[in-house]
């Protein structure tokens, strides 16, 4: 059994969005209050966090997550990978440098963005990474099997994250057929859903629904969600029973 916590189901023009006095970004309503899109993962050995957003501190911190045992990357946009730098209190309290795992496009950018880890001579208050890189095929960390799931993202691979019965879907537009039956069995989807319009490198609302419905996925959650979906209660209502919008904090056993 793996329990996966939401620690942030937003975006970078998410909710609330600075200086915007839409009636969702002044919500009081605690499922309409999102920091960027991240989860972590807990098995009975491990505590895995996919990707560190800039809100990673606060994330970490609201979450009481106390140790880290690897971080995956979905893919390099800053509102994935900026909080990476704050990885160093897990450095420090466990003596361990932390397997940062990725595509190769993403450990160069995290070797460019954060240069300063890997200079041969480091100042010893640096981050300490041990990047992994993932290919297309299943790979291990110990006995836990993780497939990777590549999805399309306008002109970029994004990776997806499928561990035993759930599975991790953020910034995408498009999945290939192949990469659609890595999903196939999963008993919990996690997948993107921005807004109601379409919108060239996420999924809009109705094609997410489209693809959860294509995959019969008995429950399904939309994370990546922005100030322009609405009201998240309203929004839940109008979904199949099986189908709901996530919250930061929400947390599920698969």
């Amino acid at each position: 059994m793996i329990e996966v916590e939401f620690l942030g189901t937003g975006t970078s023009v998410g909710v609330p969005m600075i200086g915007c006095t839409c009636e969702v970004c002044v919500s009081d309503v605690r499922y309409d209050k999102r920091l960027r899109s991240s989860i972590k993962i807990r098995t009975q050995e491990k505590t895995i966090i996919v990707d560190t957003t800039p809100d990673f501190r606060y994330q970490m911190l609201r979450s009481a997550t106390n140790f880290i045992d690897a971080v995956l990357i979905t893919h390099t946009h800053k509102d994935h990978i900026a909080g990476l730098d704050d990885i160093r209190p897990y450095n420090f309290l466990y003596d361990k440098t932390i397997p940062i795992y990725g595509n190769q496009q993403t450990l160069q950018v995290i070797k460019s963005e954060f240069h300063y880890a890997f200079q041969p001579q480091a100042d010893l208050s640096v981050p300490k990474f041990n990047l992994i890189e993932v290919h297309k095929t299943p790979f291990f960390m110990e006995d836990i099997e993780i497939t990777p799931i590549e999805v399309k993202h306008y002109n970029m691979i994004v990776l997806g994250y499928r561990i035993g019965n759930f599975t991790y879907i953020t910034d995408a537009h498009a999945i290939d057929e192949a990469e659609l039956e890595k999903i196939k069995g999963s008993k919990v989807l996690v997948l993107n859903a921005l807004r109601h319009s379409p919108h060239p490198s996420h999924f809009s609302l109705q094609e997410a629904i489209d693809i959860a419905l294509k995959l019969k996925i008995p429950q399904v959650y939309f994370t990546h969600i922005s100030h322009q979906m609405g009201f998240h209660n309203i929004i839940n209502k109008q979904l199949p029973a099986h189908i709901q919008l996530a919250y930061d904090g929400l947390k599920i056993s698969i």
